[in-house]
């Protein structure tokens, strides 16, 4: 395995705390959240009660002030691969940076408090039912009154839908790319859930239909420039590339991990399967795909760390290690036979978990989409 350089001692000590943290708290409830289709309120709390939730926060707000992504890199590498269902990345890296950058002191102050103690879990809503990966053709809409704004619309596919008291809501607010955020609460009138939605993997992550019927947003809750919020939106993505990228590798590590000990243990013909010629190959090229999605990605980090990475580094970054996911959660069922194809194999949730990954955060195809348009194939070239 890839000797990885990117943590210092203080991150490996944090590291010990979390993996006893979450053996204790999280992973052996996940067989009753995933019969429930959702992680508890209570486990949020206690990760805010252990300082997890939205580190970089200001002390004054319950945060302890430590700005620095392999922490939350950390919590994602040791909770996600066995429990993906509990988006702590969601709440910390993708949406609550929302509020710490293009809040107001006001806003600040009434929301970051219950962000960081877990009384408030956090969503963000993009995804309508006619617009996926293409954030240019939203359709909820937001128009300006004397005092307020009022939202129309719906999103789908909510990632924290139910637990969310608070979503974070992108909105039309004029022509073309004139997007606007808003601060939608739980409880204000006309904000009302669909269903929790079904899904092939992740059954402890609530996704949820949001709807917006005449909502009144006080100005208040106006997040940043009610017209540039596409441009924020797009100065936060490389960063949540980035954390699915963990993420996605975390995950396959794991299945890889699983199914070494699986191979190890099974016989056939008087020996372990593990050693016949197949497995050992198989293992080989596994080991040898994540090892470089592992350099990838820290390679990523470290760009972002100084503030370097490139939309197109991160669209890289995205695309190969949920590829590399796939790839090896698929040959991991293999190795087990039939008894990857039994949910009661953590094989076969790892596989039902990994198909969401080369379509979320942005499609693989909007992925070398991205990558392309950065080698200057796109039609404006051609002109």
């Amino acid at each position: 395995m890839l000797k990885r350089t990117i943590y210092d001692e203080e991150h490996e000590i944090f590291r010990n705390s979390v993996r006893k943290w979450a053996e204790e708290e999280v992973f052996p409830h996940a067989e009753t959240w995933r019969e429930e289709g959702c992680v508890s309120r209570e486990v949020w709390k206690k990760a805010g009660e252990q300082g997890f939730l939205c580190m970089y926060a200001d002390e004054k707000y319950g945060g302890l002030g430590l700005d620095d992504f392999r922490y939350d890199m950390i919590l994602a590498e040791e909770i996600n691969p066995r429990e993906p269902g509990f988006f702590i990345a969601l709440h910390n890296r993708i949406v609550a940076p929302y509020i710490h950058k293009l809040g107001t002191d006001e806003q600040r102050d009434r929301f970051m408090p219950g962000i960081v103690s877990g009384d408030c879990v956090l969503a963000i809503a993009m995804t309508e039912p006619g617009t996926g990966s293409d954030l240019g053709g939203v359709r909820t809409r937001a128009v300006e009154m004397d005092d307020h704004w009022v939202l129309n619309g719906s999103k789908t596919y909510i990632s924290n839908g139910f637990l969310a008291g608070l979503v974070v809501v992108a909105a039309r607010t004029g022509d073309g790319h004139e997007i606007g955020l808003f601060l939608v609460e739980d409880g204000m009138e006309g904000f009302s859930r669909g269903r929790n939605l079904k899904k092939m993997g992740l059954a402890s992550q609530d996704t949820a239909e949001l709807f917006f019927d005449d909502v009144k947003i006080p100005k208040a809750n106006v997040l940043g420039d009610p017209r540039k919020g596409f441009k924020s939106m797009m100065m936060n993505l490389a960063e949540e590339r980035i954390m699915g990228a963990l993420g996605f590798t975390a995950r396959a590590e794991r299945a890889f991990d699983v199914t070494m000990e699986y191979i190890m243990d099974r016989r056939a013909f008087g020996r372990p399967i593990g050693t016949f010629q197949n497995s050992r190959f198989k293992m080989a090229s596994m080991r040898t795909e994540l090892d470089a999605a592992w350099a990838l990605t820290d390679h990523c980090v470290r760009e972002h760390l100084k503030g370097e990475l490139s939309a197109e580094m991160a669209a890289q970054a995205k695309l190969f290690t949920s590829e590399v996911e796939g790839r090896v959660v698929d040959e991991c069922v293999q190795l087990h036979g039939g008894a990857g194809y039994m949910e009661e194999y953590e094989i076969s949730r790892l596989y039902g978990d990994a198909r969401i990954s080369r379509i979320y955060a942005g499609t693989s195809e909007i992925m070398r989409e991205i990558i392309g348009r950065g080698l200057g194939l796109d039609e404006r070239s051609r002109n």
